[in-house]
């Protein structure tokens, strides 16, 4: 069982190398790894570029490919197609795994093969104060329980789903219509890894929460959900303030 593990980056050159570097020294190599660069033109692409003869040394395929896209979605559709692996994961460039992600996920879908794997993770704020979000599979669907910087997907179910490239939360949509079609779940119960809680998704004003909150809300509607997932997605938000 191959994996292929895809950054999505644009003018990450604050970030990249620990992310680049967190792939190159797993306890279990990628089959490839592929840098998804959408036209940086800061030290980006020179940074992922310094990486290439480690890469070689490791046996892991490096690629990287720089060209303008149309969002971070559009960029992992793209990364995505180009991979080969039988199993994908996507960490983003200000994200890092944890040294024993890639074992981890080889183990879980060797004992019981699935569909979709994903696991906890480790929230940091900018004061560098840490917390862990757990994961979970259960019949209420939330994204509380569900981390996407952990998530592996077969490369025969991207074949089915791809992102819409649509909205902030097109990440969570396509997990609903995974869900929607019952398709084989695997928990993984550790922190595979770690995300900086500095995106759009956790800025914090009130238009930008609410208009997240309304997104969300129109995603889980459109899969078949309940109207009282309105209180879900404002629940999530004032968390989301809360915690900071």
């Amino acid at each position: 069982m191959k994996i292929s593990v895809i950054t999505v980056s644009y003018n990450a050159e604050e970030t990249i190398a620990e992310t680049i570097e967190s792939v190159l020294h797993q306890t279990l190599s990628p089959f490839e790894y592929i840098i998804k660069d959408g036209g940086s033109t800061d030290d980006t692409l020179k940074i992922a570029e310094g990486y290439a003869d480690d890469f070689a040394a490791a046996g892991i395929t490096y690629r990287i490919v720089s060209e303008k896209d149309e969002g971070i979605y559009d960029a992992m559709n793209k990364g995505i197609a180009m991979a080969d692996g039988d199993l994908i994961g996507l960490i983003n460039a200000d994200d890092w795994y944890e040294k024993t992600a890639l074992e981890r996920v080889s183990e879980a879908y060797t004992k019981e093969p699935a569909d979709l794997l994903y696991g906890d993770i480790r929230m940091w704020k900018d004061d560098q104060h840490s917390f862990v979000k757990h994961a979970r599979n259960r019949k209420y669907a939330t994204s509380r329980d569900w981390n996407h910087p952990t998530t592996f997907i077969t490369k025969e179910m991207y074949g089915k789903y791809r992102y819409k490239n649509e909205t902030i939360h097109d990440d969570y949509d396509l997990i609903l219509r995974m869900k929607r079609d019952h398709v084989r779940i695997t928990v993984i119960h550790e922190v595979l890894a770690n995300f900086r809680m500095n995106g759009i998704s956790h800025e914090r004003n009130l238009a930008s929460a609410m208009k997240r909150a309304r997104i969300k809300y129109r995603i889980y509607r459109q899969n078949g959900y309940s109207r009282l997932y309105l209180i879900e997605c404002v629940g999530v938000e004032l968390a989301k303030w809360i915690i900071g």
